[in-house]
């Protein structure tokens, strides 16, 4: 994939796809949903989806302006203090942010020039990922996979896998490139693992690796993944 209108088109796709189901997620969550740093509700959810879509507009804006990006810090999931600061705020707050914020998102995608989202080397700081790789983990790959968890966490199987198969069709209906097509697959599997198809799973896990080799990476310590491993249907896939 080499031209800006097919990266642009994907990245809109998927990074929209997410928008959506944040806000799907809000409308069907209850009022005051119980939550804590170990089991998230939707509120904070979303609000932490946001945050990261938030920082990605933040450095596509300061490199479309010649300038260097911000530095952030890697988000404690489990921090007691940053589950309290997501809840903090009013639920049609967070629901106005992930729209704002989703659509600042698909304008820097829009604006962005073709060679900063190919040349990996002219942004020492991505270390050697191309910048269209990261805008689909932060607008896409992230805020589905911590939907997913919701709906795992909340008893709700079947809608994990269901939206993880949506996201995994959308990679394909939009031709997007094998590094993000896989991301979507193991997506998959760790909703398939959770909602304990665990041979499903094992498909997912071995399509996301053939389409994305990095991903092997998270799939041989990944908690969610760790029935399938203790299971041993993941050894010759981790050993290749």
């Amino acid at each position: 994939m080499t031209s800006a209108a097919e990266l642009r088109r994907v990245m809109t796709g998927l990074a929209g796809f997410a928008a959506v189901q944040a806000q799907l997620l809000l409308v069907g969550a209850q009022q005051a949903e119980p939550g804590d740093a170990s089991c998230w509700a939707a509120l904070p959810t979303v609000a932490h989806n946001t945050e990261f879509a938030r920082q990605q507009v933040q450095r596509l804006r300061a490199i479309r302006c010649g300038q260097a990006p911000p530095e952030f810090g890697e988000a404690d999931h489990r921090s007691a203090a940053l589950y309290a600061e997501l809840t903090a705020q009013p639920a049609d707050s967070a629901a106005r942010d992930s729209w704002r914020v989703s659509g600042d998102l698909l304008e820097e995608v829009r604006l962005a020039a073709l060679d900063d989202l190919l040349d990996a080397s002219r942004h020492p700081w991505l270390r050697g990922r191309q910048l269209w790789l990261q805008v689909i983990v932060r607008g896409f790959w992230h805020p589905a996979g911590h939907l997913g968890e919701y709906y795992l966490s909340h008893g709700q199987a079947d809608q994990a896998v269901a939206l993880a198969e949506e996201a995994a069709a959308l990679t394909a209906s939009l031709g997007a490139p094998d590094q993000a097509r896989g991301m979507a697959s193991y997506n998959l599997a760790c909703a398939r693992t959770g909602a304990g198809l665990l041979d499903e799973a094992a498909a997912a896990v071995a399509e996301a690796i053939a389409l994305n080799p990095d991903v092997a990476g998270n799939a041989a310590r990944d908690p969610d993944l760790a029935p399938l491993r203790n299971s041993g249907r993941m050894t010759a896939l981790l050993a290749g």
